[in-house]
């Protein structure tokens, strides 16, 4: 059987990671809240901060940066709140990552 979640990004019930997708508390908080669709959301919005920002992963200052652009697009919080999912649907931007 699925794991049912209350999804944050799709404002639902949909099925839940299968485990928790980053390490520590924000990666327990994600796999708790966010929907496997919502988690397909939320890396191909990634997708486009790591181009237009030329971030690298190796980078401990740029891991800082993307888990800010995380908890902005996934929870609406912080600095980057207004990235959330549901800003970005809401100004009918479209679908997916919101372009």
């Amino acid at each position: 059987m699925a794991n049912m979640i209350n999804c944050v990004v799709m404002k639902r019930e949909a099925e839940g990671l299968d485990k928790p997708p980053h390490p520590g508390s924000l990666g327990e908080r994600v796999y708790k809240n966010v929907s496997k669709e919502g988690w397909e959301q939320w890396l191909m919005f990634l997708q486009m901060v790591i181009n237009e920002n030329q971030l690298t992963t190796a980078d401990p200052g740029n891991i800082e940066l993307i888990e800010r652009y995380m908890v902005g697009f996934l929870f609406g919080e912080g600095e980057m709140g207004e990235l959330s999912a549901a800003a970005i649907h809401g100004q009918g931007m479209g679908h997916g990552c919101g372009m």
